[in-house]
């Protein structure tokens, strides 16, 4: 088959090992081992309630998850600043959230631009075909150079099909990641939202 599409057929290869890369590098990393822990909020938040004007008392999650990157940051600002206010820890929160949420995001419009290239690269190919086509006609007719002919159908259809096989996977995959990533996010904007609010009722008199 990769014989018989020709040329315009490798850069599809080539993206659909790229693709196939990321599918399996976003499948290990969005876990919830690797991303938030079940009880780590909850600890956090209560630690901080816990422990409301004692700030040395503090302890910092385990910052190897973005969770705790995340519920960390907040803490190793009390810790060091206790007259810390809200403001300072919300801004403690969002540096960490967005760097968070770009760790999720990593690669994910790579493999859309794949899908959405894919069947792209598939036309051109086509339209290499149609050119052997044509080629094969202009020497005098159709039947002319039936094995160009023939070779260019073939250009044509399979760097169509291949084009179609990389796409549908990858956007399928996309979607996937991409609802996986929001879901995420929007754990962890709730979990430092509780962090939050355990942290400025700690800093109240």
């Amino acid at each position: 088959m990769i014989l018989a599409a020709g040329w315009p057929i490798w850069p599809l290869i080539m993206c659909s090992v790229l693709a196939l890369a990321i599918v399996i590098e976003r499948a290990l990393s969005l876990t919830d081992a690797k991303v938030a822990p079940p009880g780590l909020a909850q600890a956090v938040v209560e630690q901080a309630r816990t422990h409301r004007h004692q700030s040395a008392e503090l302890s910092l999650p385990d910052t190897r998850t973005l969770l705790g990157q995340v519920l960390a940051s907040p803490l190793e600002m009390a810790k060091r600043n206790p007259a810390a206010d809200a403001q300072d820890l919300q801004s403690a929160l969002h540096l960490a959230g967005r760097k968070a949420a770009q760790a999720l995001d990593t690669r994910l419009q790579m493999l859309a631009t794949i899908a959405s290239a894919a069947p792209l690269l598939g036309l051109l190919g086509t339209v290499v075909g149609m050119i052997e086509i044509f080629g094969a006609q202009s020497g005098g007719g159709a039947g002319s150079n039936p094995a160009q002919l023939a070779h260019g159908i073939s250009i044509a259809l399979y760097n169509t099909a291949f084009g179609l096989i990389v796409a549908i996977p990858s956007m399928m995959f996309w979607r996937y990641f991409r609802a996986r990533a929001d879901a995420y996010v929007m754990q962890l904007e709730t979990a430092a939202d509780q962090l939050l609010r355990a942290l400025t009722q700690r800093t109240e008199p």
